[in-house]
């Protein structure tokens, strides 16, 4: 047995023993082993679970994707971004219905042209759905194979020739699907990017990083540079409806729904500012503004804090497609960024909509909630 075997049996090895029980890893459907690969990017195992469990009610089939209105699939996506992923997937589900009645390319070069797959979807639904001996380089893949070969320098794309070499002479030529899941979930439990489990891992022998005693610092840390960015938001009522718009369709958030507001500038308070973007936006006249409370948000680049504002105006802003009044209860209808719906549960709670539950069997679920919700929210009495 030469080197290489015994990398990629001793892993798969180790694989079959020890992987965790994950709903996509108990079928070969490429839809749903393509969905969870997308729901997967830069997102936790743990947080894609009950979405995926979701998408897949919802969405069961690739031509119940394909029939699904936009809004609904975005409002099923919120909360993981990126949101043109979701996009891609509806154009994706669209071209396999329309040109190959529903059943997915094997062929790596047909999947490839599919909106939103680039390499590393097409390697994981050609391996993992078709076993077929593609190679695939996620965050996971790149920190366990630079380790595996001592490469200096950050974890970035700059590594991946280097890294690709080394995996298609490492691909077995079967099981190339159970190979790439294994290298995933070594580099999840085991070669982590802090404190590696460097004792019990498989495949230390082949490790030239543990070999030389410097794992814990290959790749390089990254110093992640985040942004902050102060937001006036206003909640416009009448009667028991909320003002709402929809984002442009390109650029940050798009296609997305949202209360009216935006960036504070310098030297400008937030209650100045919501004033100004109601203003700007909506072309009214705010008689007065009471500060409600505040929501902070991380996005990649980004920690945004919403100053969040209830604002009256004895004029009421013109209403068209992309402008309603929304009842409260129908408001969870509407896909929209995290910070936006974070609001939407608390006045849903203010409003006593979930409240009844605290009188029924179901009331600690409802407490339960109400915790989740008043995370990362500062109310305006504390």
């Amino acid at each position: 047995m030469n080197k290489r075997t015994s990398f990629s049996r001793g892993l798969t090895d180790w694989y079959k023993k020890n992987a965790r029980r994950l709903p996509w890893r108990e079928t070969r459907d490429p839809y749903k082993i393509w969905i969870s690969e997308v729901m997967l990017q830069q997102t936790t195992v743990n947080a894609v679970i009950p979405y995926y469990e979701k998408w897949i009610k919802t969405f069961p089939t690739v031509e119940a994707l394909k029939n699904a209105p936009l809004q609904e699939i975005l409002k099923a996506w919120q909360g993981l971004g990126y949101y043109q992923r979701a996009k891609n997937l509806h154009k994706a589900a669209q071209i396999i219905c329309a040109q190959y009645n529903g059943a997915f390319p094997q062929a790596p070069e047909k999947l490839r042209k599919l909106p939103g797959f680039g390499p590393y979807t097409t390697g994981a639904v050609a391996s993992i759905a078709f076993n077929l001996p593609r190679t695939i380089i996620d965050a996971n893949v790149r920190r366990v194979v630079m380790r595996l070969l001592a490469l200096n320098g950050y974890a970035d794309t700059s590594q991946d020739q280097r890294i690709e070499e080394f995996l298609q002479k490492a691909i077995p030529r079967k099981n190339a699907g159970t190979f790439n899941q294994a290298l995933m979930e070594l580099g999840a439990l085991i070669c982590r990017s802090r404190e590696p489990l460097c004792r019990v891992c498989p495949v230390k022998t082949h490790c030239a990083a543990y070999e030389k005693g410097i794992q814990e610092i290959i790749p390089k840390p990254k110093k992640r540079i985040i942004q902050d960015l102060d937001v006036a938001i206003g909640i416009l009522q009448r009667g028991n409806k909320y003002l709402v718009q929809k984002r442009p369709s390109k650029g940050l958030l798009a296609d997305l729904w949202e209360f009216p507001g935006g960036k504070v500038k310098n030297r400008e308070s937030p209650q100045e500012a919501v004033q100004r973007e109601l203003k700007e936006e909506l072309g009214v006249s705010i008689d007065s503004t009471e500060h409600l409370m505040n929501v902070q948000h991380f996005y990649t680049r980004f920690r945004v804090k919403l100053h969040v504002f209830r604002c009256t105006s004895k004029d009421y802003p013109k209403t068209n497609a992309l402008r309603k009044w929304v009842l409260l209860k129908k408001l969870n209808e509407y896909p929209m960024p995290s910070g936006s719906a974070k609001i939407v549960d608390w006045l849903m709670i203010k409003n006593n909509r979930v409240m009844p539950l605290m009188n029924s069997a179901t009331g600690f679920r409802a407490h339960r909630m109400l915790e989740v919700v008043v995370k990362g929210i500062t109310l305006k009495n504390n």
